[in-house]
């Protein structure tokens, strides 16, 4: 019955414009044992969401006792909206979805709670006042992530004697409405009203993406290069303005160029740290999917779960980072 359920499922994805790309092998189904979830990812705008969709697809397989619909929402909260909706049809055992943004989710949250199917939030918020509508959260704390960076960023500033020279900072920041973008301005905004000589003197939307921010930052370089700061609130956008910035001639180093700040510490962006390009990079952890298996396999046994978990994260500079912690990174 379940392999019938996934087969249609898929069907009506793609008759509808969904994305859903994940094949079943005929096996996959074969007896009602298999604990069937529906999975929506956001997209797969970065090497971030690629490793959080891998860690999800791995730890959520055949062989861990489960049937995966996964789809693919291509960054339109539309998107997700219509496969969850078709996962509440289709009768899942559970929903996991990576939101877009936090708000607009109420109405599909009800018809998930009144089907009587848990769903479990990763990565990303919804709004406070509908907590009671999902089962659980797992992903990072965004604000806290933001606060490593201001902090270091300030302590940076006042061992090279410039606490109270001007600081102009360029903000480029992630999928507006998204909680890591709301996490991440909010205490850089924060952190400019505690230091009167910090300036943001742009604040543009780089869309968690490597392209998008090399557009921004070459557009921001054709008025101004008199840049002390560049806060990328991801890697692929840390990665997209460093590409802009040196094209135009400006060298991005703590030590006497631009400081670029990055979020996430994926492998790639780590080189860069290793390089010296990028000063700070504060991790971000994608393999969500493990702590997704152990609150399924709690739920199922009636245990009880935390309901809130914030994954342990740290971060990397270019005072600590090696060519070793690199080469074991697992993403």
């Amino acid at each position: 019955m379940r392999k019938l359920l996934a087969m249609v499922f898929c069907l009506t994805i793609m008759i509808n414009g969904g994305c859903a790309r994940e094949e079943h092998p005929a096996s996959a189904a074969s007896g009602d044992s298999l604990i069937v979830v529906g999975f929506s990812q956001v997209g797969a705008e970065s090497e971030w969401r690629v490793a959080n969709t891998e860690s999800m697809k791995s730890a959520l397989s055949e062989e861990n006792g489960y049937m995966l619909i996964f789809d693919d929402a291509r960054q339109e909260q539309e998107n997700q909206i219509r496969a969850i909706r078709m996962f509440i049809q289709q009768g899942v055992d559970y929903i996991v979805f990576s939101p877009k943004v936090e708000t607009g989710w109420k109405s599909i949250l009800l018809e998930a709670k009144e089907a009587n199917i848990p769903v479990i939030v990763i990565d990303r918020y919804i709004e406070r006042e509908y907590e009671n509508l999902y089962t659980a959260y797992i992903g990072s704390d965004f604000h806290n992530e933001g606060e490593i960076a201001v902090t270091w960023l300030a302590k940076l500033l006042e061992n090279q004697g410039r606490g109270e020279e001007p600081v102009r900072i360029v903000h480029i920041q992630g999928t507006i409405g998204s909680t890591a973008q709301v996490g991440r301005t909010a205490a850089l905004e924060k952190a400019i009203k505690q230091h009167p000589n910090w300036e943001m003197i742009v604040q543009e939307c780089g869309d968690f993406t490597k392209a998008k921010a090399y557009e921004v930052m070459g557009s921001i370089l054709e008025y101004t290069k008199d840049i002390d700061v560049v806060y990328c609130e991801n890697d692929g956008e840390a990665l997209g303005a460093i590409a802009a910035m040196e094209e135009a001639g400006l060298k991005c180093n703590p030590n006497g160029g631009v400081i670029v700040i990055s979020f996430d510490a994926t492998r790639l962006g780590l080189e860069y740290c290793l390089a010296g390009k990028i000063a700070l990079d504060v991790e971000c952890n994608p393999l969500q999917g493990p702590y997704v298996d152990g609150i399924i396999k709690k739920l199922r046994c009636g245990e009880p779960i935390e309901r809130i978990k914030y994954i342990d994260e740290t971060y990397f500079d270019y005072f600590n980072i090696t060519r070793e912690i690199i080469d074991n990174r697992g993403y």
